[in-house]
């Protein structure tokens, strides 16, 4: 046989067990799925504040356990936070305003004192109507705090993956900010939709600059959507079904999980959705559901609540209906053929009102905001394991950007396409690194099937 038949031959067979070793994925790029399930309106002492371990209650000598007591205007002393079992809340105000009076320069004292006086905030706490929204001793439900007897799911997710304790909501504002930042790393106002530099940094957006389904889109500065198309990256974006996106006639809710409202789904609000012609990769629950079912996954999925299931302190079924939708979520990526490539993060998207005792650290004119929880769930996750790296929104970004885009940023300065922005979220000194949650010298995980109602089983 000449050499150049050896060859040819060589190439037709399979590659040797080292050359396969040498070409197999590492760290980060075993994972081929990052997914995103932003929940609403939780802080992290809230819902993880007694978690062992954790960066949680401050422990108080006097009572002997972990609790925080801080001024209360109405009663005219402290009140401090307690135990409830209750589903639905009242929570607090959360926008920019709420949430300076909140952090008090960071005392994080303000939390009652940012309760408007009125009847909706349970200003006469002894009422009939407010009975079942305040603590034993007159508290307002912003003090209040669950546990695993109420968030079985989470807790377990915490108990067997990566909770983290030091994830701040991107910005010191309301729920659009939030999600804005989760796709652009940027919350912003442009006087001109179709000029990009026309944008400047903005947090409010309550009664101007926001987008409304059917509505032309307002936002004009670079989302990451913009380099996944450039990139040949695949993405989704799941909302509840009927949420009529872009304003065309659709049909109702198809289960009980409710449509998505838009503050909770800004992408229908970006030119560069257009400039893409990328509309139909904002999808629906079901679909997203689908896909894990026959993997076909893309490789960055975010997924946001529809209105009956979203933990909104005051809407839809309650605490434990929300568990156990994204308890449905998280178990249809495992139950699929795609589990073993995926890494899902969950989060909360501002802190509802409710206290958290960790001050934000101040990165630029919209934040950080206030602490929520988060939690990481993959097969390469290190089990049991606390991040307590500082974190936010803009770490998704970074770790989408470093595993599909070679580390290209939202950065004015690299985009080819105009943008305003004044700080590079992703590379704030100050922010961690995600990668440093998985061992990927472990054998991947074998999936945890979780009941997604087990509160209904133990009664």
């Amino acid at each position: 046989m000449t050499a150049a038949a050896a060859l040819a031959l060589a190439s037709l067979l399979p590659p040797s067990s080292e050359m396969a070793q040498a070409q197999a994925p590492e760290g980060i790029f075993k994972l081929d799925h990052l997914i995103f399930i932003v929940q609403e309106n939780r802080s992290f002492d809230h819902y993880f504040g007694t978690y062992p371990g954790a960066d949680g209650l401050p422990y108080d000598e006097t009572v002997d356990r972990y609790r925080a007591c801080i001024r209360d205007p109405v009663l005219n002393r402290k009140s401090c936070s307690y135990h409830t079992t209750q589903q639905r809340q009242l929570g607090g105000p959360h926008n920019w305003k709420s949430s300076a009076t909140s952090v008090n320069g960071g005392m994080m004292n303000g939390f009652i004192e940012a309760l408007p006086p009125t009847e909706r905030w349970c200003v006469d706490r002894s009422s009939n109507a407010c009975r079942r929204y305040v603590g034993p001793q007159l508290q307002p439900d912003v003090m209040s705090w669950h546990d695993d007897r109420e968030l079985p799911n989470y807790w377990t997710y915490a108990d067997e993956f990566v909770l983290q304790d030091a994830m701040f909501a991107p910005a010191d504002s309301w729920t659009l900010p939030a999600h804005l930042f989760l796709v652009s790393g940027w919350s912003a106002f442009c006087t001109d939709p179709h000029d990009p530099m026309s944008c400047t940094s903005n947090k409010d957006l309550k009664d101007y600059g926001r987008h409304f389904y059917g509505e032309a889109p307002v936002y004009a500065w670079t989302d990451i959507t913009w380099l996944l198309h450039e990139r040949g990256v695949s993405w989704g974006y799941y909302v509840g079904s009927g949420s009529c996106s872009f304003g065309r006639p659709c049909e109702e809710p198809k289960g009980p999980w409710g449509k998505t409202p838009a503050g909770k789904n800004p992408l229908p609000g970006f030119t560069t959705i257009y400039e893409t012609q990328q509309q139909d990769r904002i999808m629906t629950h079901e679909e997203f559901l689908a896909a894990a079912g026959t993997g076909e996954l893309p490789s960055v999925s975010w997924i946001v609540p529809g209105s009956e299931v979203s933990e909104h302190p005051a809407s839809g079924a309650g605490v434990t209906q929300g568990m156990a939708y994204v308890t449905s979520l998280i178990n249809a990526v495992m139950e699929g053929p795609d589990w073993e490539r995926s890494a899902i993060f969950l989060t909360w998207d501002d802190w509802g009102g409710f206290y958290d005792h960790a001050e934000p650290l101040k990165i630029d004119d919209l934040g950080y905001g206030i602490r929520v929880p988060g939690l990481m769930i993959s097969p390469y996750a290190r089990r049991g394991y606390i991040d307590s790296q500082t974190l936010s929104f803009d770490a998704y970004l970074k770790l989408i950007e470093d595993r599909f885009l070679g580390g290209e940023r939202l950065d004015p300065a690299t985009l080819g396409r105009p943008d305003s922005r004044p700080v590079v979220r992703e590379e704030v000194a100050e922010l961690g690194d995600l990668a440093a949650e998985f061992d990927f010298d472990q054998p991947p995980r074998p999936p945890l099937i979780l009941d997604p109602n087990p509160l209904k089983r133990l009664r």
